[in-house]
């Protein structure tokens, strides 16, 4: 089996568990750089590449595989340096791990005609934590992982690339860069829009009536996780699919008019309706894989308000050896009086942790 060489540009959360996860082929040798030094000599020490580099074009160099782990702006820029200057392998296969496809594709077009191949990738998975400190192989496991080529003719490549992915046992899925961006908006990028200004709403209603705040402790906190990412990310994906988000804008002012006038004219069938295929619609949503927000894997547990109760979940837990991120208490919900999140690492912990705590216990145990 002969040896592969891989150039992961840009070490952060992303680009280490991408690192990662390629090791497991086990003839690879994984070559890193990033823009902070620091973070270099960190991801090598901790075993995440094998070797540094001084720059984005010394790490390509040679390499069969080059990932740009790196914002899209700065991706954009590599690729303009790359098509003009690296000293690319032939055949060798760039890719990148962006948010947004459309600008990225085309500035792939500079690499038609050249032995070298680019195809848009983005991983759909992510962590409450960020960093190369937090890097793990298994990120990747059960998202979806979407390939944009920049046209038929990238085909072979393609198939070269979803292989040598295998290994981080994600599933990949091959669709056009605009497709991509049209489908991330609905289900990603618009959602941090709503959430971000429920948000927003909320601060405004509390100079108002400031105990408004206590009471979003609980359920509104969680449907607005996502308004806490990185706002200098988010301002750049909005910009970079701004087009894409004004459709989804417009739609929804549409649909919320429609609501509007439902709840003015008092129509109770059609209230009914509204939330009853909303239900039906969401319990049909895939919960056992990644999708386009970063996903916790979380269990609900609800317990009874009784010394012990959150010890004893963790401990069993603890004693089977499956490993949980995190513990939340959510009580602000009107049908239950407490709610024990436990968040796990993969949804294959997650379903550990269900079917052993379903066993010792007599708690109802579920997965929103």
């Amino acid at each position: 089996m002969s040896e592969l060489k891989a150039a992961i540009i840009g070490l952060g959360l992303i680009g280490g568990s991408l690192a990662l996860a390629i090791q497991r082929h086990g003839n690879v040798t994984v070559t890193g750089f990033d823009a902070d030094p620091m973070t270099l000599r960190e991801a090598q020490t901790l075993g995440v590449i094998h070797h540094t580099a001084g720059s984005a074009a010394e790490a390509a160099e040679g390499c069969d595989y080059i990932f740009f782990a790196t914002p899209v702006n700065e991706t954009v820029r590599m690729l303009k340096e790359a098509a003009s200057g690296w000293n690319l392998k032939e055949g060798a296969i760039l890719s990148d791990t962006g948010s947004t496809k459309t600008w990225i594709m085309e500035e792939a077009r500079r690499f038609s005609g050249s032995s070298a191949v680019f195809i848009g990738g983005h991983p759909m998975a992510g962590s409450h934590k960020s960093g190369v400190r937090a890097a793990r192989e298994h990120l990747f496991e059960n998202a979806y992982y979407l390939l944009t080529p920049a046209g038929r003719e990238a085909a072979p490549a393609v198939r070269k690339l979803e292989s040598f992915l295998s290994v981080t046992k994600a599933k990949t899925a091959v669709v056009s860069a605009e497709e991509h961006d049209a489908m991330t908006a609905v289900v990603s990028h618009f959602p941090h829009v709503v959430a971000a200004s429920l948000v927003r709403r909320l601060e405004q209603e509390t100079e108002e009536m400031p105990f408004t705040r206590e009471l979003a402790a609980g359920g509104f906190r969680d449907i607005t996780r996502i308004a806490s990412s990185d706002p200098v990310m988010w301002r750049d994906i909005t910009l970079q699919n701004r087009d894409e988000l004004i459709v989804q804008i417009d739609l929804w002012i549409e649909e919320m008019n429609t609501v509007r006038e439902m709840i003015e004219s008092g129509d109770s069938e059609s209230i009914h309706e509204f939330y009853g295929g909303a239900k039906q619609y969401r319990d049909t949503l895939p919960a056992k894989s990644q999708g386009a927000l970063y996903t916790t894997f979380d269990l609900n547990v609800n317990i009874p308000d009784s010394p012990g109760a959150i010890s004893e979940i963790a401990g069993y837990l603890a004693d089977a050896g499956i490993s949980i991120t995190n513990v939340r208490i959510v009580e602000s919900r009107t049908d239950v009086f407490g709610i024990m999140v436990v968040s796990f690492q993969t949804t294959e912990d997650r379903e550990k942790g269900r079917i052993l705590l379903s066993d010792r216990t007599n708690y109802d145990i579920y997965i929103t």
